[in-house]
């Protein structure tokens, strides 16, 4: 007899997968897989380029006291060689960090005892580990003494150093000295200032010390209301919303201008009269400026200033502080009126200022600022090099020779005369910033190049509570301007011997 059984006992007979299912999944797992490995990849990268210095510098890295143990501190040298930090081995085997110009490039240098500031910080990796000869790493591992570590040669002149310096004399303020064709820094002068040597003895006082900011470098990490430089901007927005043709601007100035209850005045309440676009920039006029201000489109002028790298990230190596302008849509006449003579609360480091002013001089391309021209080894041999690097476009050449234009009448014929001499030209802009209640208080600035047909040299000075741009830091920016031209005349004449 045959046996019967329900459905329920017979045994399901299992259906493979269609083929093309199954390739779809191993498709999309290998494409999982794939995308995953290269965002590691990317991530690396960008650790690679970016965060490996910051890891690699951080205090908390035991890779860096090994290498300290194994190599004496490598030294920092100006552009001709100059020493400009050196540690000294005493007797008992003691290191001591020596800087000879003492004050002199206190910021730029900084120090490396109690902390790291300035190159001593982003270079101290470099300064650490030694590519000294393998012959001479077998001899000093059998003598017991240290490799000598690499050393930095800066792109800072001492002569312009020491010039920068003097002439920012008693005052606290910056100075920045900078080639615009390729970014170089060639001067950075902040002050107050301290001496590095004496660092470990001043700790204390300088911890305390809550009213001169006596460590910050005011030359990148100073923010400060931009006044009458920040006309470059106003301008170059005008310029743009008015399809590069100024031509058909008038003014009259008398003294102050009033739109909707607000005021604004010029310094010292000065009535410059009948006034084209030229003559207001020359002159400076705060008046009418402000009517220039009150009918600029605050999207544009925001797009123009985010091009000019305000709140941006800079590509430089250099520690700064971010420049900011952050007028918006619902802010009222009296800000934007503000906004468009450098006042209400915009502000900008001098290093911004500078980089702004070098793209003017480099027909609208801004090159990243560096200190750093090459690592060698301690025989001399070049370890590695830098090379200038384009920061942003931040106008077009057309833009660029029109501000310069502007820039050659504030030192023809406005606020920046002192300059006017018979053996180079020269373009800039002044700035008196107010940053207080008090209307007589007001930060000194200039900004500016030459030559002005063929920029070699831009110069960036901030004068703290000093006044006027034209009173105080045009003369700082002559002296530095006057030395530049000498040394190429000295130099065209050794050249033609």
């Amino acid at each position: 007899m045959k046996k019967t059984g329900s459905k329920d006992n017979k045994k399901t007979k299992q259906v493979p997968q269609p083929l093309k299912v199954r390739k779809l999944e191993i498709i999309l797992v290998s494409l999982f897989f794939t995308v995953l490995t290269f965002a590691l990849i990317g991530n690396l990268v960008v650790y690679m380029k970016r965060d490996s210095q910051e890891a690699i510098n951080n205090d908390y890295n035991p890779r860096q006291e090994l290498l300290a143990n194994q190599n004496i501190r490598g030294k920092i040298l100006s552009s001709s060689g100059d020493v400009l930090a050196r540690t000294r081995v005493e007797e008992n085997g003691e290191e001591v960090r020596e800087y000879p110009y003492e004050n002199l490039f206190a910021h730029v240098v900084g120090y490396s005892t109690r902390g790291k500031t300035g190159i001593e910080d982003s270079e101290n990796m470099n300064m650490i580990f030694s590519h000294d000869s393998l012959g001479n790493k077998i001899q000093n591992e059998l003598s017991e003494t240290k490799n000598f570590g690499d050393n930095i040669v800066t792109t800072l002149d001492v002569d312009l150093q020491k010039i920068s310096y003097e002439a920012l004399g008693v005052y606290s303020g910056a100075v920045i000295v900078s080639e615009p064709s390729t970014g170089k820094i060639l001067a950075m002068v902040s002050k107050p200032d301290y001496d590095p040597n004496k660092i470990p003895e001043m700790w204390e006082d300088l911890l305390h010390d809550d009213e001169s900011s006596i460590l910050l470098n005011r030359a990148t990490q100073g923010l400060y209301p931009p006044g009458s430089t920040f006309k470059i901007v106003t301008a170059l927005e005008y310029y743009r919303e008015h399809a590069g043709d100024v031509s058909g601007y008038k003014f009259s100035c008398n003294g102050k201008y009033t739109q909707d209850g607000n005021t604004i005045k010029c310094f010292h309440g000065t009535k410059h009269g009948a006034v084209n676009f030229k003559k207001s920039f020359a002159k400076s006029c705060n008046s009418s400026f402000a009517n220039m201000g009150k009918d600029l489109d605050i999207s544009s002028w925001q797009k123009t200033c985010d091009g000019l790298l305000f709140g941006r990230e800079l590509k430089t190596q250099i520690p700064y502080k971010k420049s900011q302008m952050p007028l918006s849509e619902q802010d009222n006449l009296e800000e934007k009126l503000q906004t468009a003579i450098g006042q209400g609360h915009t502000l900008v480091t001098p290093l911004e200022m500078n980089m702004i002013t070098c793209a003017i001089a480099n027909q609208g391309k801004c090159m990243t600022p560096y200190v750093v021209d090459r690592i060698e080894n301690a025989k001399g041999d070049v370890v590695k090099r830098y090379q200038p690097k384009e920061e942003a476009v931040m106008m077009t050449p057309e833009e660029a020779s029109f501000l310069n234009e502007m820039m050659q009448s504030v030192v023809t014929e406005g606020t920046a005369t002192k300059l006017l001499n018979d053996s180079y030209t020269a373009a800039g802009k002044t700035g008196s910033a107010e940053f207080s209640s008090s209307k007589d208080d007001s930060h000194a600035w200039f900004t500016g190049f030459a030559p002005a047909e063929d920029p070699k040299v831009c110069v960036t000075i901030i004068v703290e509570s000093a006044g006027s741009g034209g009173e105080y830091a045009v003369p700082i920016a002559k002296r530095i301007l006057d030395t530049c031209y000498l040394r190429s005349q000295m130099s065209n004449f050794e050249d033609n011997k």
